[in-house]
């Protein structure tokens, strides 16, 4: 017997970074020394005290049962906490948080809760390409805002169509930004606050980043701005915050409004997360070692970032200098494309990087860079790049 996919399977949004990873690995089989700068997985393990902690909890007969469906109240406490603590929100823990197994899963479920076939949101380009899948589920349309470098990759608020802006219900940021490294100014999250109340659209903040940020500024939260819960959420992932990237573990916080309708349908689709990991969060979020532990690997990535930026600017590749995230935005050499500058350096000189056009058609010219290995190895991939004279 044969079974065809759906017709909604049929339409969801080619894998882009498969391809990617097929070209790697082919090169990597063949014996080149690949030098991998296309990932965006957290290379360090977990820190010792939350390894420790899952341990512990897992252990504990009590967390082999299910959980209640909407997660243990002590981790929607915690979380309201941290939020208190690190940005001054005041989150209802009952009211205003939503668990989640990772946040990609409610940044895509999101439209299946709150959106109707054939509504509109708005997207940032370039963006994580899993905002894409949403669309295509929820079986609702989707409109581009460019982030361009002349406005450091922040949308132009007053450059959105009317029309556009009267007919979105959601538009999506993410700051700081994967993947240009930008982030965002209290000026914007003010204006975006005002923009969005007078056309009714909801912000949906996609914090993943939320702990990494350089020159010793802590990035902010679109929690801090006035009125944020009046008009949006923001989600919040343990994978980039505490190197838990395989864990799966997140949460939002927010607009009631949303995060009832997230909660409704995990009601429908998950009983939440096991409640170890559930236990294991509470302690990363609220054990005395958590801000020690970020500060290394953000120190970690700022020292990556520096390595980084410094040799490519000795030979004349200039970078947008990230402000957060683990990713360098590098402008392709003139008579190249994003892809067609990374099959180059990928065959030539052995050195993956992730072409910018696949998170969006402003990401043309560029290529994102994963900050993901050591200083001399970046150092490294940069002299290989130089060897081919693009920057003369």
């Amino acid at each position: 017997m044969k079974f065809e996919q759906s017709n909604l399977l049929d339409h969801l949004p080619k894998q882009f970074f498969a391809n990617l990873v097929a070209k790697v690995n082919a090169k990597i089989n063949a014996g080149v020394d690949v030098i991998n700068l296309g990932q965006g997985n957290p290379d360090k393990p977990t820190p010792d005290y939350i390894v420790r902690s899952t341990q512990k909890w897992v252990a504990d007969p009590a967390n082999h049962k299910y959980s209640p469906f909407q997660g243990l109240p002590a981790f929607k406490k915690a979380a309201a906490n941290f939020y208190k603590e690190k940005y001054g929100a005041d989150i209802d823990p009952n009211t205003e948080v939503v668990i989640l197994g990772g946040s990609k899963i409610g940044l895509v479920e999101l439209p299946w809760a709150l959106m109707n076939p054939g509504d509109t949101y708005l997207l940032p380009d370039p963006g994580y390409p899993d905002y894409f899948s949403g669309a295509a589920l929820g079986e609702v349309n989707f409109e581009t805002v460019p982030l361009l470098a002349k406005n450091n990759f922040l949308p132009d608020l007053d450059a959105i169509p009317e029309e556009t802006a009267k007919k979105a219900k959601f538009f999506y940021l993410n700051y700081p930004n994967n993947p240009t490294g930008a982030v965002a100014t209290k000026e914007f999250y003010t204006k975006l606050v005002a923009w969005a109340k007078k056309y009714h659209v909801g912000i949906i903040s996609d914090f993943a980043y939320g702990a990494i940020g350089f020159d010793g500024q802590q990035p902010l939260s679109f929690m801090q701005t006035p009125g944020a819960k009046d008009v949006g959420i923001e989600f919040y992932t343990f994978s980039k915050t505490f190197n838990m990237a395989g864990w799966r573990i997140a949460f939002a916080v927010g607009n009631s409004d949303i995060i009832g309708a997230l909660n409704l349908i995990q009601d429908h689709l998950f009983v939440s997360i096991f409640p170890a990991l559930q236990r294991a969060a509470i302690d990363a979020l609220t054990k005395p070692e958590r801000d020690g532990a970020i500060k290394e690997i953000v120190d970690r990535y700022e020292k990556r970032r520096d390595a980084f930026v410094g040799a490519a600017e000795k030979i004349g590749w200039h970078a947008f200098v990230p402000k957060g995230t683990f990713y360098a935005w590098m402008p392709v050499p003139k008579g190249y494309t994003s892809e067609s500058f990374a099959d180059l350096l990928l065959d030539k000189v052995g050195v993956a990087v992730a072409p910018g056009n696949g998170f969006g058609k402003h990401g043309e010219g560029y290529v994102r860079i994963g900050l993901l290995i050591a200083p001399q190895r970046l150092k490294e991939a940069v002299n290989r790049v130089a060897k081919l004279h693009l920057f003369d």
